[in-house]
């Protein structure tokens, strides 16, 4: 019987992910760099010149003033939690086999049961909606969800 491939997929470690994403600063750097790959841009001018608000975290455009955050326009926009939290609990559930219960969320994270519930909500429909999107782009119509499995029928 053949190797199924996704079984043997090279996976990242908890001690390689911290490396990566263990600071905040880390997770800002790695945001920023996806939320502006090619620099920041003003959303309202169209600017790229900026300084930092290094006390409220914001970017702040050097042409007509607007501030920006960085997490606004993102599934971390509403949420007071830090980043390296977001950033965990994304490595969690997407590590999981069997999936990941909003109570053993809060768990591994230390953070409170409708915090890591309303967590969870928005990373699940982040990943449904990119897979949506994915999946119309290749031409699949039909969508098939269930609790535990997203897929899709040619």
């Amino acid at each position: 019987m053949p190797k199924n491939k996704i079984q043997f997929q090279k996976g990242l470690s908890l001690q390689n992910f911290l490396k990566s994403y263990g600071t905040e600063e880390d997770c800002r750097n790695r945001l920023f760099n996806m939320k502006c790959p090619t620099g920041f841009c003003c959303p309202q001018c169209g600017c790229n010149h900026y300084y930092t608000i290094t006390t409220r975290n914001l970017y702040q455009c050097t042409a007509c003033k607007h501030q920006s955050s960085l997490i606004s326009g993102t599934i971390f926009g509403s949420s007071k939690l830090p980043l390296t939290t977001w950033f965990l609990a994304i490595y969690f559930i997407t590590q999981s086999k069997d999936g990941l219960s909003a109570l053993h969320l809060r768990r591994l994270l230390g953070i409170s049961v409708n915090a890591a519930f309303r967590m969870k909500q928005n990373l699940i429909f982040a990943m449904l909606w990119i897979f949506i999107i994915q999946s119309t782009l290749l031409g699949y119509m039909k969508i098939q969800t269930t609790s535990s499995f997203i897929g899709s029928i040619p």
